[in-house]
């Protein structure tokens, strides 16, 4: 979290914190890559990988290569903004952008030109403004110290832009809990701030997408005014496809222009596939979560699974434990991370028969 504003630097949070931060982050890309490399040593026909399919769907419906608009792919920002927000259309203007770093420096650019204000470092600092810090990890308690950001907080100037992270708080991973975020609001509110979010972990922090999103929705709540750039670089495993948005909840007539300049002297285009994916994923439908449970009763499964229905996004924890997900792997060729993870998108009409077959089997 940072104040964003044309000051001096006052304080930098420990980048001792990074090194444990880029380790999770690794683990964590070494167990999906450890199914793909395990998937693709795999010979039998039917072999399934549920850690992600739309691309393959995608691949079947022969689109070109033209440019995009420079608001990007329609039903990518769209789905986007739907993810995060609950607003009806022209509250907000929604565009995509090249991943969340891209999302950023749109923002810095946008609020630089058009409200000339402030940046974050060292993305923002590219625009001409510098960076300010406030407190938020206390290394007492290794959690969130809402005493001192509320404090500090409470003595920036009216009219500046802060910069916060919507959740899973990178480096330090410490969230405000749900009644903070709301102290938070409320001098947020009382000091006339603009509230620049940093959402690139949407998903993973809970599980429920929603969820994650309650910070930004409360300060929209609230009459704030927001910024909100998303990644999907870690919650849909996009990472070299550099898919992300920007949005901004404003008096939109004023807002488009502003952001369609800064987009053009950027790169005026992004590229296609990555938001096709992201886009795909995010307009699936739900239905293929109850599919998959009325497929399993219709096996003869007496086991309840909630789990599996419960609208939490696109990943769900099946509940298999890692002989069992070795089991369907050797004698289904049905591929998902030790911890029974999958990807609803990879489920299908086309196999949730086959692969409700197979989990009934290993779970008798």
């Amino acid at each position: 979290m940072a104040l964003l504003h044309s000051g001096r630097v006052l304080s930098e949070i420990a980048a001792t914190f990074h090194l444990g931060l880029a380790a999770t982050a690794s683990a964590r890309a070494n167990i999906i890559l450890g199914v793909t490399e395990v998937f693709k040593r795999g010979t039998n026909s039917k072999k399934m990988n549920l850690v992600r399919k739309a691309e393959a769907q995608i691949a079947t419906k022969s689109l070109d290569k033209e440019y995009l608009s420079i608001w990007g792919l329609a039903e990518f920002h769209k789905a986007s903004a739907e993810l995060a927000l609950v607003l009806k259309s022209g509250q907000f203007v929604t565009v995509q952008t090249i991943s969340g770093t891209g999302a950023l420096r749109i923002g810095a650019s946008f609020l630089q030109r058009f409200f000339n204000w402030g940046n974050h470092a060292p993305i923002f600092r590219d625009t001409g403004m510098e960076l300010q810090g406030y407190r938020l990890y206390d290394p007492k308690t290794c959690g969130f110290d809402v005493t001192g950001a509320v404090e500090d907080l409470s003595k920036i100037p009216e009219q500046n832009v802060l910069l916060l992270h919507a959740c899973t708080h990178n480096p330090t991973a410490v969230d405000p809990r749900l009644e903070q975020w709301k102290d938070i609001a409320t001098v947020v509110k009382k000091k006339s701030l603009f509230a620049f979010f940093d959402m690139a972990y949407q998903g993973f922090t809970s599980g429920d997408g929603d969820k994650d999103a309650r910070a930004v929705r409360h300060f929209i709540e609230q009459g704030i005014n927001v910024c909100l750039c998303q990644s999907y670089a870690k919650n849909t495993g996009l990472y070299g496809e550099r898919v992300g948005a920007f949005t901004v909840v404003y008096e939109t007539k004023r807002v488009e222009s502003q952001v369609k300049i800064s987009i053009r002297l950027m790169y005026a285009s992004r590229p296609h596939n990555g938001a096709q994916i992201a886009s795909t994923i995010l307009n699936t439908p739900d239905s293929l979560r109850t599919q998959l449970v009325s497929s399993l009763k219709k096996k003869g499964s007496t086991h309840n699974w909630p789990h599996i229905t419960a609208p939490i996004g696109m990943f769900c924890f099946t509940g298999l434990k890692p002989e069992q997900v070795e089991w369907l792997t050797k004698e289904f060729s049905i591929y998902m991370t030790k911890g029974g993870r999958i990807s609803v998108t990879g489920v299908t009409s086309g196999n949730v028969g086959y692969l409700a077959h197979a989990i009934h089997q290993v779970t008798k």
